[in-house]
C-alpha cells in the first residue's frame, strides 16, 4: 500500500503541485466552457479540436456537447500515452471530466446573457478561450483532446501549442464549413486565431526572454559587469574579423526583456563602440529561468 502511495506522489507531485494544477484546471476550463456556451454556440460559431466536435454533433443531433467530448477524448489519450509523461496525461484526464462537467453545466448560460453580435462574439469568445488554454498550458495541464495532440507535436517536432493546434482546427472547420456555410467557419476561424495568438502569449508570458550577443573591444570588463550587476551568466566565444582579421571575445548571453535596459546602460557605460544584437527566445532551459512544463 505504501508503495502505491509512493509512486502516486510521484506521478502527481506534491500536495503544493497539485492544488496549483487542479485550481488552473478549474479556472481554465471555466473560461473555455464560457466562451463556447456564451458566445460560440448561441451565435451559430464553431470551436477547435474535440470541443468543436462536440458543438457539430450538439447542432445535428441535440446531444450536450459535454457528453461528446467526453466519448471523442478516450482514443486520444490512447495516442498520447506512448509519449507524453504521465503526470500530464493523468491531469489531462482529469481535466477532460471537469471540462465535460462544466460544459455540460454551463449550457444554458447563453439564455441568461445575449451577445447577438457575431463579431464581438468571435473577438471575446477567442480571447476567453485563449486565455483559459493559455493558462493551463502554463502551468503543465490541458483539457485532453487536440490538446494532447499539439503538446505531442510541440515535445517532438518543437512546434508552438497554439500553432499546432490551428494546423489541426483549422481542417476541422473547413470540413464544418460544408455543413454550416462559409461565413460561420470565417468568424471560427478568426476567433480560433485570436485564442491562439492569446494562448502562446499567456503560455510564453509577457517578459519574454532575449539572446544577446554583444561584439567588443572591451569584453571581460563588460562579461564582469553584466555578471556582478545583472546576475547574469555569459558565454565568451571566440570571433575573428572578416575583414580585419582582429581576434576578439565574443559575449553571449540570455536575459529577460526588463532587464535589456539595463543592459544597453552597461554597455554605453562601457563600451559605446560594441556592437550589439539582441533577438526573442521562445523557451529556455536552464539556471536562472523557469523552463516551460510542456
Amino acid at each position: 500500500m505504501y508503495v502505491k502511495l509512493d509512486s502516486m506522489k510521484d506521478i502527481l507531485g506534491n500536495k503544493k503541485e497539485i492544488i496549483r494544477k487542479l485550481f488552473f484546471i478549474f479556472v481554465g476550463n471555466l473560461l473555455c466552457s464560457t466562451a463556447i456556451n456564451l458566445f460560440f454556440v448561441p451565435n451559430g460559431l464553431l470551436s477547435g479540436g474535440v470541443g468543436g466536435l462536440g458543438i457539430i454533433v450538439q447542432y445535428l443531433t441535440g446531444i450536450p456537447t459535454g457528453i461528446t467530448v467526453f466519448f471523442l477524448n478516450l482514443p486520444i489519450f490512447l495516442i498520447g500515452y506512448k509519449i507524453l509523461n504521465k503526470k500530464f496525461l493523468v491531469y489531462a484526464f482529469i481535466s477532460m471530466f471537469v471540462f465535460s462537467s462544466i460544459l455540460t453545466a454551463t449550457k444554458d448560460i447563453g439564455s441568461f446573457f445575449v451577445i447577438d453580435d457575431i463579431l464581438l462574439a468571435s473577438i471575446f469568445g477567442g480571447l476567453f478561450n485563449g486565455i483559459g488554454m493559455g493558462l493551463m498550458f502554463r502551468n503543465g495541464v490541458c483539457q485532453g483532446g487536440f490538446d494532447v495532440i499539439a503538446a505531442v507535436l510541440k515535445r517532438k517536432q518543437n512546434i508552438n501549442v497554439g500553432t499546432g493546434l490551428m494546423i489541426v482546427n483549422t481542417v476541422i472547420i473547413s470540413l464544418s464549413s460544408l455543413l454550416f456555410g462559409y461565413k460561420p467557419a470565417m468568424y471560427t476561424l478568426m476567433a480560433i486565431y485570436i485564442g491562439y495568438q492569446v494562448l502562446d502569449k499567456v503560455q510564453i508570458g509577457l517578459n519574454v526572454q532575449k539572446n544577446v550577443i554583444i561584439v567588443s573591444d572591451e569584453s571581460e570588463e563588460l562579461s564582469t559587469a553584466i555578471m556582478q550587476k545583472l546576475n547574469r551568466g555569459v558565454t565568451l566565444l571566440k570571433g575573428e574579423g572578416g575583414y580585419t582579421s582582429e581576434k576578439k571575445d565574443i559575449i553571449y548571453c540570455t536575459l529577460t526583456s526588463r532587464e535589456i535596459a539595463k543592459l544597453k546602460e552597461l554597455v554605453n557605460e562601457v563600451d559605446p563602440r560594441a556592437f550589439l544584437t539582441v533577438y526573442d527566445v521562445v523557451e529556455v532551459k536552464g539556471k536562472g529561468f523557469k523552463s516551460m512544463e510542456i
